[in-house]
């Protein structure tokens, strides 16, 4: 995979906040038209990571979001199913410098509402209230087994030692919002550090760039540092995404995994946001991993059935001459990051071989 394309430039791009600003230009401008929910959840995406790297930005750069703001009101009010996104877009455009009161007036009138009442999910109604504490409503104030609650589903590691994407995305997002996104230490059990630490083992085996940086970044939030092996691999995995001008590939390119590894190189204090940008729309591609590790592992393990032990010394033996080269490497690298025995102890299902008892 080659380098990051860089077409037709403007000069001005010699910065990193310049740089910046035009990723929010060509996210405000030239993906989606503003009335489409997917444009709202790419720029609520892209402004709520360069508030949690607390970026620079001329006032200018906001220039794309002035009708949207003005009349937020208005489509909060017509859309209230999109809250969420909505609040997020209009605290962050604030946040990060754009002058006006719209996110206080917004978030009472999404607690008098009571739009999180329509949140089934724990984490959703985790998220409504972290974004109305920003302007100092709680809008679940009665609630107060929440964070007991979130912190009880990272704490149960057994499920983050298998592929599950839902969960591990969940994971991540709990240790965001109990953190607002690394501002507070959000108190995490030693058993939701390891879940972290379970689910970026199998996004390392992966070679899942989006959900490991989210991972890392997750973990330093926890006040972690995430294993030098998954750092320096993402940081490699960084310099193959590949941006070029393209009026319609936005449609289906690899926009959130380029957006999370910038946010954690960011985070991790290794630069970010240094690819200058073609004027217009964009195509951004990942690099492609050459290879399956995690799928060849697990059929390695689904195929020995009763012969399955917890014993990563002891199957590794049995487990290494079925690999490929390429997995065998991966697999060793993940195993030097990480306690890869208390891994291995719920991957390998070694009670399943057994059969479910009757």
């Amino acid at each position: 995979m080659g380098s990051v394309v860089t077409l037709d430039l403007p000069f001005r791009q010699t910065t990193r906040e310049a740089r910046q600003t035009a990723l929010l230009h060509r996210f405000a401008v030239e993906r989606r038209s503003d009335t489409d929910v997917f444009w709202l959840k790419e720029n609520a995406e892209v402004l709520n990571i360069l508030s949690s790297t607390s970026a620079a930005l001329p006032r200018f750069a906001f220039d794309p979001f002035d009708t949207h703001y003005r009349t937020l009101d208005r489509r909060l009010g017509f859309f209230p199913q999109y809250y969420r996104f909505l609040l997020s877009l209009c605290l962050d455009l604030e946040d990060l410098g754009m002058e006006g009161e719209t996110g206080a007036r917004a978030v009472e009138w999404v607690a008098a509402e009571r739009l999180v009442a329509t949140e089934l999910s724990d984490l959703q109604r985790a998220e409504a209230r972290r974004l109305c504490l920003r302007r100092g409503i709680d809008p679940i104030s009665h609630d107060t087994g929440l964070d007991d609650r979130l912190r009880s589903f990272g704490c149960r590691s057994a499920t983050f030692t298998l592929p599950n994407k839902k969960a591990a995305y969940e994971l991540t997002h709990i240790a965001f919002y109990l953190s607002e996104y690394g501002r507070n230490h959000p108190d995490l059990p030693d058993a939701f550090l390891d879940s972290l630490r379970f689910a970026g083992t199998v996004a390392f085996l992966e070679m899942n760039i989006d959900l490991l940086a989210e991972i890392c970044i997750a973990l330093r939030f926890a006040g972690q540092t995430p294993p030098d092996t998954w750092e320096n691999w993402l940081a490699a995995q960084a310099r193959h995404f590949v941006i070029e001008a393209d009026a319609t590939g936005w449609m289906s390119d690899d926009y959130h995994p380029y957006l999370m590894v910038q946010w954690f190189l960011s985070t991790a204090g290794l630069g970010g946001f240094g690819a200058m940008l073609p004027e217009g729309g964009l195509r951004i591609t990942a690099p492609r991993p050459p290879v399956a590790p995690l799928r060849e592992l697990s059929e390695c393990m689904y195929r020995l059935e009763g012969d399955r032990v917890a014993d990563w010394s002891l199957m590794r033996a049995r487990i290494d001459p079925l690999l490929t080269s390429e997995a065998r490497e991966v697999v060793e690298a993940a195993e030097k990051a990480v306690d890869f025995d208390a891994f291995f102890h719920g991957f390998s299902r070694a009670a399943a071989s057994q059969g479910i008892p009757a």
